[in-house]
């Protein structure tokens, strides 16, 4: 008996391991969409030694176990820890990281399983900015005005022209400093011939009707370029 369960136990440590790496690589491949900004370095180095302070329903958890940028900092921290006992391998670290993963996909699942999510559809959108113009921050320019329905959106972004490769925040705001956060999403580009897009989702089912904006903002420049919106 005590053979067959020991057999068990493996086989389960065998089965999140997997899970773990197949979650790992989605995430680090941009394959994920984590909502809200990157906590800081303080919290990821917490969050990387298991501090007992952090809870697992704190939402910068879950932004971490699916944000590319932030597992890769996780990584590297858990790396770091064990280099003076031992040396890592990517599967390792993956398995470092496992509990937390199997935890937050749990509770995700458990809390996300509900009639309202289930039923709602999400409609895709694409916005086209390749002739667009932009302004940076607060500089006056002549814009392209979008518009966008009131609901759960699939949204692909054509980005202007020359724009860089790389991760784009998305946000609908209030007005064009930043103010008033409506929506917000994380996206890695993919080429489409010369042109650069972005596909992300987004949630204004609650948004009510009128101008707003929509930013871009590339992970390096950290510049954000703001487009008139309009809700319908």
């Amino acid at each position: 008996m005590r053979l067959s369960w020991r057999r068990s136990s493996d086989a389960e440590d065998r089965f999140e391991h997997w899970i773990a790496q197949q979650h790992q690589r989605r995430v680090l491949a941009g394959e994920t969409t984590p909502s809200g900004p990157c906590p800081d370095e303080k919290f990821l180095r917490d969050l990387a030694r298991r501090s007992p302070n952090i809870s697992l329903s704190d939402p910068r958890v879950d932004h971490a176990a699916t944000c590319p940028t932030c597992m890769s900092r996780l990584l590297a921290l858990r790396q770091k820890q064990h280099s003076r006992r031992r040396k890592l391998v990517i599967g390792a670290a993956a398995a470092s990281c496992a509990l937390i993963v199997i935890a937050i996909l749990v509770g995700k699942y458990a809390t996300q399983r509900s009639p309202t999510t289930d039923n709602a559809v999400a409609v895709s959108q694409m916005v086209d900015l390749w002739d667009a113009g932009t302004i940076r921050g607060k500089q006056p320019g002549q814009l392209q005005s979008v518009s966008l329905p009131a609901a759960r959106i699939n949204l692909t972004i054509v980005l202007p022209r020359h724009s860089a490769p790389g991760q784009y925040f998305v946000a609908i705001t209030r007005d064009q400093n930043g103010n008033g956060l409506v929506a917000e999403g994380l996206a890695t580009t993919a080429a489409n011939g010369e042109k650069e897009q972005i596909t992300t989702s987004i949630d204004l089912s609650k948004a009510r009707s009128g101008q707003y904006f929509l930013s871009t903002t590339h992970e390096q420049d950290q510049a954000s370029y703001y487009y008139p919106l309009q809700i319908k």
